[in-house]
């Protein structure tokens, strides 16, 4: 039987006396591409670092790749949410990638033929997200969505089986963003992938499942989620129905299953 990619279960952490996720659980499988969501300060950034190994839970257990949370080795890529680059430093986009695969304590002509080597998959991984033709160019040339994808493929030098991204599309206009999403839905075929994101846009992705956290957790294996998942995460508010359909380029996708809104409903009854 396969494990899971990512199994937490009973997972509560705290800050001091500040929660931030109470008895939280989910399952990611092999192969899903998982859109975590929810709002700013709601504990998304939080399972990320769980999941990761950064910290620890305060109760609970994490396990990535069969394994605790924080000994994966390579097998797991990861884009952080704010990725700082000095233009002061000039480094190329190759070198940046590279620097994803640098292992400490080489040397000699063994650190030589390790830096070709890792070199070559620094290249592999700018081809696989489009960007070999810009390996000698200066990184602080480049657009901002240039730049992720960039720290995208710095993320999938060694190989990885699973792929975390902490709000990939955040800092990126709206025709990046769209290509962002499609690059994930090209890697999600060769890995699991998870996505934190606090915009809702993102259920039009692509991505096969969808977990909203505020502070706990509701998952849906769809990618929808319910009015009830939404008020949640989100906050309810009974005399508006917030947002039905997002777009992907010019591809409406249904956020809610169909449902009645509330002054139809109204309507419905008068009737």
């Amino acid at each position: 039987m396969v494990n899971p990619v990512i199994e937490v279960k009973d997972v509560s952490f705290s800050y001091g006396d500040l929660s931030i996720l109470e008895n939280v659980s989910l399952t990611v499988e092999h192969g899903d591409y998982l859109a975590v969501l929810g709002p700013n300060g709601g504990g998304k950034s939080t399972l990320l670092k769980l999941i990761l190994g950064l910290i620890k839970p305060t109760s609970g257990t994490v396990l990535v790749l069969g394994e605790p949370a924080g000994h994966t080795g390579g097998r797991i890529g990861y884009l952080p949410q704010h990725t700082h680059v000095s233009t002061s430093f000039p480094v190329s986009v190759l070198e940046a990638v590279h620097m994803g695969s640098v292992r400490p304590g080489l040397g000699g002509s063994a650190g030589l033929a390790r830096t070709s080597q890792e070199l070559d998959k620094a290249r592999k991984a700018l081809e696989r997200v489009d960007m070999l033709q810009y390996a000698d160019r200066s990184l602080s040339g480049l657009s901002g969505g240039q730049k992720q994808r960039v720290f995208i493929a710095r993320a999938l030098v060694s190989d990885p089986e699973l792929l975390l991204l902490d709000e990939p599309t955040a800092s990126v206009d709206s025709a990046s963003r769209n290509s962002l999403f499609s690059l994930l839905v090209e890697l999600n075929k060769d890995m699991t992938v998870l996505m934190v994101s606090h915009d809702i846009s993102a259920l039009a992705s692509g991505v096969k499942s969808v977990a909203c956290v505020n502070r706990d957790l509701h998952f849906h294996a769809a990618p929808e989620i319910t009015r009830d998942m939404y008020n949640l995460s989100y906050g309810d508010d009974e005399h508006c129905c917030p947002v039905d359909l997002v777009t992907h380029g010019d591809l409406p996708h249904r956020v809610f299953p169909m449902h009645p809104h509330p002054d139809e409903a109204g309507k419905e009854d008068d009737e």
